[in-house]
């Protein structure tokens, strides 16, 4: 199995997890070296993102876990830098796993992802989740998370940080449909994301907060 975005909160939840499963081999691709967990049993895979299609056909792997993409902050506030690494990388990633056989592809998304949102962080997610699911993987799952509750250092704006803080509280009034836009702790996106990732069967499946949480809720079972 490869992990692509192993630096960012989601990735390094998932590399946690596999510490003591038997059941997964995890190779990390990524850009730069990032540390380990102890005891997972694990590669890592650090080469140029312009590589990173030659480094997807050498490693070919049955199932990729995509937890790829960087912040607003980061991007500097350009849309061009942002549409680099969370749409053309992705897509580069996903154009080269469907070239080198893979059967299962993963995409960590967003709540909201949405062609016709205002929002261009979430036009753009949908955009990628369109053009992915135009390569006809054997099976193509989508997480779409909410706000991601976990360590983030100080990628974190002041606001988004109070509202981790205060999304135990907030989650109390989301009922119905606005269940899915509840905040998730990214170790149960992680461990959903396994499970996504190894799943036989065929189609595309997308999955918000109650449907990530009944994946998580399989791991213990496999291995």
């Amino acid at each position: 199995m490869l992990l692509v975005g192993a630096t960012g909160l989601v990735g390094r939840r998932v590399m946690e997890e596999c510490v003591g499963r038997s059941d997964v081999r995890l190779i990390a691709l990524t850009r730069r070296e990032a540390p380990m967990p102890k005891g997972a049993r694990m590669d890592m895979l650090v080469a140029d993102p312009a590589e990173w299609e030659r480094s997807v056909a050498a490693v070919a792997p049955d199932a990729v876990i995509c937890a790829l993409g960087t912040t607003w902050r980061k991007a500097g506030g350009d849309e061009t830098a942002f549409r680099a690494v969370d749409q053309e990388l992705v897509q580069r990633v996903a154009r080269a796993a469907k070239a080198a056989g893979v059967s299962n592809f993963l995409l960590v998304s967003s709540v909201g992802a949405d062609m016709a949102s205002r929002a261009f962080y979430l036009r753009v997610k949908a955009e990628v989740e369109t053009a992915l699911r135009k390569l006809k993987f054997n099976r193509l799952d989508i997480l779409r998370p909410g706000l991601l509750r976990g360590p983030r250092g100080g990628d974190r704006r002041p606001g988004e940080r109070l509202a981790v803080l205060l999304s135990p509280l907030m989650n109390l009034f989301l009922h119905g449909g606005r269940r899915r836009l509840r905040a998730i702790d990214a170790r149960i996106v992680a461990r959903a994301a396994l499970v996504g990732a190894r799943e036989k069967a065929r189609g595309t499946f997308v999955h918000e907060n109650d449907a990530i949480l009944r994946l998580e809720h399989r791991l213990d079972g496999f291995g």
